[in-house]
């Protein structure tokens, strides 16, 4: 893999031709910041809450397996619970084995999810670094095809696709705040937009990959935990990833656990959208005022995921 891959809007524009038959165009919704308190401020909130899987990421996982030569075994993948559910969903779609190894602190809603996609699942230890040092193992001794959660060129070219879609929905943004774990949402994303609006990263305290890595001038192990662990903490951001944040990325900023709670619960009253920890971040960081946008501008909140039992339906 490259360690500075240069990703284009022609091959974000291709990628998207590919996948196109196989993903969810998810809808925005444009919002008064008055309804959040949030004073003169327009708000465009993309939802790919409600992605196939629930989340951003099948447009990676389908990328990585029409793009990619996989063998009879199949694939495998490293997951806190998300990529995992995508990885297993565009599997079953295109009839290809896959195992997936996922984290013993990862939401029951994604291990079901996982399940019912009929994937083999291995629950191994209570950091990313475990589940992917335990997918690994299995990829030397079987031959499967690796499919990486972030740290791939062609993982990021199908999450920028995400970028493609806004502008096209939302032209007139001004500025876009995305949440960031290893990376691969907002490389995409920022390489699409590559730097003609402002692109803000987000990540929570407990797990400030990419912050730490800007401070480093280089990609280092930062602290794995919080509300967000199981989307948002990975040991250390992308190596393929950094550079294109580097180059892209306007900014970083970081919420407290409290602060992505209170987004997650503003979110469900003010709109009745329920989204997880990682997929409030963005959010959480203009209602904290963590990032402050000039009065009158128009920001857009990518709602990365919804993979939460937070909300039960009892009869």
């Amino acid at each position: 893999m490259p360690t500075d891959p240069v990703i284009s809007r022609d091959a974000i524009t291709a990628t998207y031709a590919l996948i196109r038959p196989h993903i969810r165009r998810t809808p925005v919704i444009e919002i008064d910041g008055q309804d959040f308190g949030l004073g003169d401020v327009r708000l465009t909130f993309k939802l790919e809450s409600l992605q196939h899987t629930g989340v951003f990421k099948t447009r990676g996982a389908f990328t990585n397996l029409l793009t990619r030569d996989v063998p009879g075994v199949g694939i495998a993948a490293a997951s806190g619970g998300n990529h995992g559910a995508a990885v297993a969903y565009a599997a079953m779609k295109l009839g290809i084995p896959a195992r997936i190894f996922m984290l013993e602190i990862s939401s029951p809603a994604k291990i079901q999810r996982i399940r019912d996609y009929g994937a083999h699942l291995v629950v191994h230890g209570d950091r990313y670094a475990d589940a992917l040092a335990a997918c690994d193992t299995w990829l030397s001794s079987s031959g499967a095809l690796s499919v990486h959660a972030f740290d791939q060129r062609e993982t990021m070219l199908g999450q920028g696709t995400v970028g493609l879609e806004l502008e096209a929905q939302a032209p007139e943004l001004e500025a876009l705040l995305v949440a960031v774990g290893g990376g691969g949402l907002i490389g995409g994303i920022a390489s699409w937009y590559q730097r003609r609006i402002p692109v803000i990263g987000v990540e929570p305290e407990g797990a400030p990959t990419l912050t730490r890595a800007l401070a480093a001038g280089e990609p280092v192990d930062a602290e794995a935990s919080g509300i967000a662990a199981d989307s948002l903490a990975p040991p250390r951001v992308g190596t393929a990833v950094f550079p294109i944040a580097r180059r892209n990325v306007a900014q970083v900023v970081l919420v407290t656990d409290e602060a992505i709670l209170q987004a997650q619960q503003a979110l469900w009253d003010v709109l009745r959208m329920v989204i997880e920890p990682g997929g409030a971040a963005p959010f959480a960081a203009l209602l904290s005022g963590r990032y402050a946008p000039p009065a009158g501008s128009h920001v857009g909140v990518v709602l990365c995921g919804g993979n939460t039992t937070a909300v039960r339906f009892d009869p």
